[in-house]
Parts: C-alpha cells; sequence; structure tokens
C-alpha cells in the first residue's frame, strides 16, 4: 500500500482516505480478531489493548500514526527483512568462487603468472567422478573457514591431511598449508616490503632506497651476519627492519570491478534519506562542508572518502611480551552503513611491526600512504566502473581519523599528556597534582555543562569548589595549522632529548595533504 499519507498534513483529506485504506486493510488480513486491533498512533504505538476500528480511526486523525511503524506487522503484514538484512546475507555468501574472481579483475588475471594454473584448478574436479567441488572452490571454502574461526596454520595442514586420507584415491586435494596457500597466490594483493631504519628515523625509499646506513643514526640498514664482522656488500645479512605497505590505488580499483560494489559506493548520494536526522557520515556537517568548499569532488558520487584507523596491539596474546604490531586500516565511508564496517570492506593498507612502538615516528611509516593519498586528491585515477560499464577519473580523500587518545596524539603531534592535555582547554587545561602520588589529575568538567546546571554550584559533590567558568571554543582548522607550522622535530629514536617549549610535538603529516588544513 501506498504510505506517504503517514507523512501527510493531519487535516488533509489524504489521512482520511489513507487511514481508511489502512484500516480495510487490518479488517481482510486479521479477520479472527473480532474487529479489534492494537492502535499504532503516537500515543498508544501498538502498547494498549485491542480496541475498535472507530476509536483507531479518531486516535490516528487527532494524534498521527507512529513514524516508525512502517511494517504493519501487527495488523497482518508479513515480515520482510530489512536492507541491511537482505545485503548482509550477500555479503555472507561471498566465498562464492566466480565473486571472487570476478574481484580480481581482468588486469591483475593477465598480469598473474599462474594464471593457467589457476585455470586448471577451477576445472579439475577434487577427485575422479566429482561433479560439485573443483579444487580451487573446496581450497577457497577452507580457507574462508580458517579466517572465520583462527585457526592456526599447523591445525590447517593436520585437517588436510586428515582430508586427503579420507577422499577417494587419486583425489587433488593439497596436503599441507604451503601447498594450498600456492593455489590461491594470483587471488593475493599485491604487498611492498620496505626496508627502514630499526631507530624510525627513514624509510628506504626515494632518495634514501640505496643508503646502507641510516643518514641520521648511522645505523646499519641489514643486520650482520654471525660468522663475519666485515660490513661490505658480500656479508649483508637480512634487513634490520621491515614493514609491510598494501598499495591502495590497485585495491581501489578491484573494488570497482565488481558491480556490486560500485552500486554500494553510490548509496550515499541515490538511496540515503534526507530528513535532517543523522543516520550515515553523509549528514554530518563535514561532509558537507567539503562538498561546499570542493564541488568538483563532491560533484562525482563515486569518489571515495575514507577513515583511517590505527592503534598498537600484540599479536601475541602476551602482555608481557616486547614485541608490537600497528596496522593502519582504511574505512570507506562511502558505503552504506551496514557495509562500510563490515570486515571485507576493512582495508588494511599497512602493517608497522617492531620491539617498540613507533610513538610519533609514525609520520615516517605513513608516507607511502600519504603519497598515494595525495595522488588520489590531485590528479585521480583512471577506473572502469564495472555497474555503468564506463571509465570515469576516481579520487579519494581522507575524512577523518579513528584511535584512542595516545594514538591521536602520535598521529596529530598534540601532547596528550602533563599539565596542558585537553586539546580543546590547552593553556587553560584544569589540573591538579596530587601531593603523595605526584599524579595530574583533571578536573573543570562542569564547566562543560549547560551555563544554568545545577552541578556547577555543587562543590561538596566535586573538589569543593563552584564552577564558575565557560567551557572555551575548539580551535579552528586554521589555528591549528598555524600552530604547527613553526614546530621544529626530528624523527628517530636517537635524537637528542630537547626541552619542549611547545604543546605541539610536531607537524602531522597530514598537513602534506593540500584539503587537511580545510577539515573541522
Amino acid at each position: 500500500m501506498d504510505r506517504s499519507w503517514m507523512r501527510a498534513n493531519q487535516l488533509s483529506e489524504e489521512v482520511d482516505n489513507g487511514v481508511m485504506e489502512f484500516l480495510q486493510f487490518a479488517e481482510q488480513n486479521l479477520p479472527y480478531n473480532d474487529g479489534l486491533f492494537p492502535c499504532p498512533c503516537v500515543s498508544c504505538a501498538n502498547r494498549e489493548p485491542n480496541i475498535t476500528k472507530e476509536e483507531i480511526r479518531g486516535h490516528l486523525v487527532w494524534n498521527g500514526i507512529c513514524q516508525t511503524y512502517t511494517q504493519w506487522i501487527w495488523h497482518g503484514e508479513a515480515i520482510l527483512p530489512s536492507v541491511s538484512q537482505r545485503e548482509n546475507v550477500s555479503v555472507d555468501m561471498d566465498d562464492r568462487l566466480e565473486d571472487m574472481i570476478h574481484d580480481i579483475g581482468e588486469e591483475s588475471f593477465k598480469r598473474a603468472h599462474m594464471y593457467d594454473t589457476l585455470c586448471k584448478d577451477k576445472e579439475e574436479p577434487l577427485y575422479p567422478g566429482c561433479t560439485e567441488f573443483t579444487r580451487l572452490s573446496v581450497v577457497l571454502k577452507l580457507f574462508n573457514l580458517k579466517a572465520k574461526n583462527g585457526w592456526s596454520d599447523k591445525s590447517f595442514t593436520e585437517l588436510l591431511r586428515l582430508l586427503t586420507e579420507m577422499l577417494p584415491e587419486g583425489n587433488t586435494m593439497p596436503n599441507r598449508y604451503y601447498e594450498a596457500k600456492k593455489i590461491l597466490c594470483p587471488m593475493g594483493m599485491e604487498y611492498v616490503k620496505i626496508h627502514a631504519c630499526p631507530n624510525d628515523c627513514i624509510l628506504y625509499r626515494k632518495e634514501f632506497e640505496k643508503n646502507d646506513h641510516c643518514p641520521k643514526c648511522n645505523v646499519s640498514r641489514y643486520k650482520k651476519k654471525d660468522d663475519d664482522s666485515r660490513d661490505d656488500a658480500s656479508t649483508k645479512g637480512p634487513p634490520a627492519k621491515v614493514f609491510w605497505y598494501l598499495p591502495i590505488i590497485s585495491r581501489f580499483k578491484r573494488l570497482f570491478s565488481n558491480p556490486k560494489d560500485p552500486k554500494n559506493l553510490r548509496w550515499h548520494t541515490d538511496e540515503r534519506k534526507r530528513d535532517g536526522k543523522i543516520r550515515h557520515v553523509a549528514d554530518s556537517l563535514q561532509w558537507k562542508k567539503i562538498d561546499s568548499l570542493f564541488p568538483s569532488f563532491g560533484e562525482e558520487k563515486r569518489n571515495l572518502r575514507l577513515g583511517l584507523a590505527t592503534d598498537g596491539m600484540n599479536s601475541y596474546g602476551n602482555l608481557s611480551s616486547k614485541h608490537t604490531s600497528w596496522p593502519v586500516l582504511l574505512i570507506i565511508y562511502s558505503l552504506p552503513p551496514w557495509l562500510c564496517m563490515k570486515r571485507k570492506y576493512i582495508m588494511l593498507s599497512m602493517m608497522i611491526l617492531g620491539p617498540y612502538q613507533p610513538g610519533n615516528d609514525i609520520d615516517v611509516y605513513l608516507s607511502p600512504l600519504i603519497d598515494d593519498l595525495r595522488l588520489l586528491w590531485e590528479e585521480g585515477v583512471d577506473v572502469l566502473d564495472a555497474y555503468s560499464g564506463e571509465h570515469f577519473n576516481m579520487r579519494a580523500m581522507l575524512f577523518c581519523t579513528i584511535n584512542d587518545f595516545p594514538a591521536y596524539g602520535n598521529l596529530s603531534g598534540y601532547t596528550v599528556k602533563g599539565h596542558k592535555a585537553c586539546p580543546i582547554c590547552e593553556a587553560e587545561t584544569c589540573y591538579h597534582q596530587l601531593k603523595h602520588g605526584s599524579k595530574t589529575v583533571y578536573l573543570g568538567h562542569r564547566k562543560f555543562l549547560n551555563r544554568y546546571h545545577p552541578y556547577h554550584k555543587m562543590g561538596k559533590a566535586f573538589n569543593g569548589e563552584p564552577e564558575i567558568g565557560f567551557a572555551p571554543k575548539p580551535l579552528t582548522e586554521e589555528e591549528v595549522y598555524q600552530r604547527q607550522q613553526n614546530v621544529e622535530f626530528t624523527f628517530g629514536k636517537k635524537k637528542k632529548k630537547h626541552v619542549v617549549k611547545n604543546i605541539w610535538k610536531k607537524r602531522s603529516v597530514f598537513f602534506e595533504l593540500a584539503y587537511w588544513s580545510s577539515l573541522d
């Protein structure tokens, strides 16, 4: 039925006709209720006992129908899965072989040196006479189970050996994790291993690509072999530190190669409700500000807006371990809200490993990602949209970052410890130094409440004094940009210690993006 009357003026004839149709619908679908039904008006909200049609009509004309009651399940309408549930069903079926291969894209297939082997595995039956499963399809399904349930490589190998023994003779099931992984090699994403200074001073790329020693701390790029103390090219060991970068441009191209994904990437323009409520990031002020400042970027609905999230984690689940891992993840906010936080669409862009966390030196490792983001903003890349079948110039921008407070300090360059730890209050941060423990505690939260809130005068319940201050205004983007311009900072763990006189420790690497100083 047409439900437009639910949002029409209460005094209009459209509402009166819509109410009559609604009551007829309920009477036809619930004939066994003897003419008594729940009332869906704003006041009753289907909570009241069953009442007559005449009473319901009076309630609906006077109070209006509850706007959220869009599926009339209490009046005989069948329960339909929501849009998000229908999308989730399709997302959970991603182990289908055809979709997996189509995601790779034709260009990636042609570049893969194992293309012929992959095609052979796709057609080869699991065992003689098997018509349901091929070698490639079974390996794909097993790897999906391994990833979902967190199986170790050793347990996966043992499972493969057991399945090999159980299947008929002549089966093509790989009997080791290594062999199974080789089957999926052409389907994997490309990555770059970049050597780094052990003290986080530089990455050995661009002008430092051929250096054997760090130009800042003079530490060797390579580990020395145990049986030789010489330091020449013939005795180079493995690199002292390596981090992994997964190029994002090729992955975005692959994202547009599947017709389903480009359709979802334009949801925020084609299907999003615009009723003043915040249901998606596209409803935020930041999104609208970008559209007004950069109209050429906002006009192309397939352009991507990304969120960056990072934090330290312990890969081995042991808090006493000194090894840390810092994954850097990208979230695609152009997707619908029920997809943008799905595991399939959260992109791992780099992994920083080492015995020590990168801290403020994380900007060194973010530089390859920043270079790609600059290219995606300034020039864009030519991408084939499989949904519309046309080529277009795709651009992307970093919309925001997501992190806890310590990681926020590492990314932004602000000092999140000490007497000026609040990035909003800055020098006016309310702090108190405990007398015996020398711990710094932060007070003054009441000034952020409403001006006439009763907590302002309740001194005994807090620090013994009434709060008479007013909340400061957060810094504008121009003020933050100016504060970071003259900050001098040297990357690396072996830099000389100096007294920090500025609240800002460094100029954030994100300011290399032309639009970053314009965002809130």
